[in-house]
């Protein structure tokens, strides 16, 4: 009787190991696929799209990145006029508005520091509207130094390596950056460099057809360096000013990701001694403190320029954007709070700050 009850558990585990392994594929799977158009119709629209931008948003810019930031700001703000609503005193106050903030993603360390700098200031604030402009002024001074990075000096050919863990959003990214450089009447060039997930190379040559880019591809499973190299000799020989390089999230082999990444780093400086010249790190918002793990290993092991971060119309947790800033020496370059084009924005601290609060 008893090892039939443990044979029962046993069975039960396995079954819920391969349903959790059966979802992680499924998720996968869709982060691969999305933005994929499957008629000809639909990569007609998604390629007119591309070329004119989408006009739609009445208020520009700072329209589309409140309304990304929707989620964040009103699990923010909602809060801190319920707390103000409760009549507590301002330590209370402030002690629970701290666990508000961690809640948010923004981090403890970042959000103890943000408190003891609002503590100082708790004799002058008496409203909800008084403690969300203290908050706003300290979380931008956190961002100094993280503001867009000017790219005026750029090298011709400009390479561009676009790294992250699979499901980030990396293909999107490439696709976007790449529509942007096109408007500004740059000669784009992509490196179809992740050769192992399946559909990768098909779902950039879509992105390159919309932004009207050339794409460099070679076979599936073909050597990701080979690729990245024969793209910049590419670039070089036509007169390219910028190439963005794809690169694989996860390999399929037993060959360390880091090391590949490293070996497709190598075969770039053999044409160009300093490329890459920017390597973007692309992380998604809805994964939270997860995604500043990433950015830790993705960093130590390449050197990390700037960060894109996708997703952030999709969760409450946009407090990651200051954990972020306020943790990592790497500047914030990108953030994504749509599926437009628009919707990738270069990072502005004051108006970020606009918009969560």
């Amino acid at each position: 009787m008893v090892w039939f009850k443990r044979k029962k558990n046993e069975d039960k585990k396995a079954l819920s190991e391969q349903k959790i392994i059966e979802t992680i594929n499924r998720v996968e799977e869709i982060a691969s696929s999305a933005y994929f158009p499957d008629t000809p119709d639909e990569k007609e629209t998604a390629k007119k799209t591309a070329a004119s931008g989408d006009k739609s948003s009445k208020n520009g810019l700072v329209g589309r990145l409140r309304m990304g930031l929707s989620k964040t700001r009103e699990f923010l703000t909602t809060d801190i006029d319920e707390l103000f609503s409760s009549h507590k005193k301002m330590e209370d106050l402030l002690e629970e508005l701290e666990e508000r903030l961690i809640t948010s993603d923004i981090g403890v360390q970042t959000a103890t520091r943000l408190i003891q700098n609002l503590s100082k200031k708790s004799s002058k604030i008496s409203d909800a509207d008084q403690l969300k402009a203290a908050l706003k002024a300290e979380i931008i001074l956190l961002f100094n130094g993280h503001g867009a990075v000017s790219e005026k000096s750029l090298k011709k050919p400009h390479i561009v390596m676009v790294v992250g863990v699979n499901g980030v959003g990396k293909t999107t990214t490439i696709g976007k950056l790449a529509a942007k450089a096109g408007a500004e009447k740059k000669k784009v060039l992509i490196a179809a460099a992740d050769t192992f997930r399946a559909a990768a190379v098909e779902q950039l040559a879509i992105w390159a057809e919309r932004a009207n880019a050339e794409i460099v591809k070679h076979r599936d499973n073909a050597d990701p360096a080979a690729v990245a190299y024969d793209s910049i000799e590419a670039a070089t020989a036509r007169g390219k000013d910028i190439v963005f390089v794809d690169t694989a999230g996860r390999l399929h082999t037993k060959v360390n990701l880091m090391e590949e990444l490293k070996k497709i780093k190598r075969a770039m400086a053999k044409k160009i001694p300093d490329a890459p010249h920017e390597i973007l790190l692309v992380l998604d918002a809805t994964t939270g403190q997860n995604a500043l793990s990433q950015a830790k290993m993705f960093n130590e092991s390449l050197g990390v320029t700037g960060i894109v971060l996708t997703k952030l119309d999709g969760t409450a947790k946009g407090g990651i954007v200051v954990s972020i800033c306020s943790t990592l020496n790497v500047p914030l370059k990108y953030i994504g709070v749509g599926e437009n084009i628009e919707d990738l924005q270069e990072f502005d601290p004051a108006r970020f700050a606009d918009a969560l609060f």
